[in-house]
């Protein structure tokens, strides 16, 4: 089952903890997901995306002495390493390569919403209605594409940016 709870404050410092444990790896990394946005409900769990050169040059051993395993969920556009604890999963690493970190649309629709809190509201409202209908994990994240490919226009839109497909690859 999904489980969205309200905006946790501890978020961001979790966000840092994790960034400084991995820092040194890549050329950047930020904070991006719904616990990135302030206010926002959120299933809790940080979202971190990092970059490199190459995706090659991920070294998964670095990332697991610092408990960062990989996942294979089958995008193909970028790297993901997962942490948990407790057999929990407690946040999702996403390596991407340096020349797409520009576009990539969750950077872009965190900054959005951060600065649109009607659609931020709206976003949570969704989750919210999805989490309370019971809505199996796999289904969750088809559920919520019609909304964030509208957001996600608008911000690329506002950034001019062309528009893309949302869904994950």
């Amino acid at each position: 089952m999904i489980e969205v709870v309200d905006y946790d404050p501890v978020w961001p410092a979790m966000a840092a903890a994790a960034i400084a444990d991995v820092r040194g790896l890549f050329v950047d990394i930020e904070h991006i997901g719904s616990t990135s946005v302030p206010g926002l409900a959120a299933k809790p769990v940080i979202d971190l995306m990092a970059a490199v050169p190459t995706l090659a040059e991920v070294s998964a051993d670095s990332l697991a002495r610092v408990d960062f395993h990989p996942h294979d969920n089958g995008m193909t556009d970028r790297l993901l390493f997962i942490r948990t604890r407790d057999g929990v999963l407690t946040h999702n690493l996403h390596v991407v390569t340096v020349a797409s970190w520009p576009t990539r649309n969750q950077r872009i629709l965190r900054d959005y919403l951060r600065e649109h809190p009607s659609d931020a509201a709206r976003y949570a409202a969704l989750k919210r209605k999805l989490a309370a209908g019971g809505i199996h994990h796999g289904d969750y994240a088809a559920a919520k594409t019609e909304l964030i490919q509208e957001l996600t226009d608008k911000a690329r839109t506002r950034l001019g940016l062309p528009l893309v497909d949302v869904r994950e690859k």
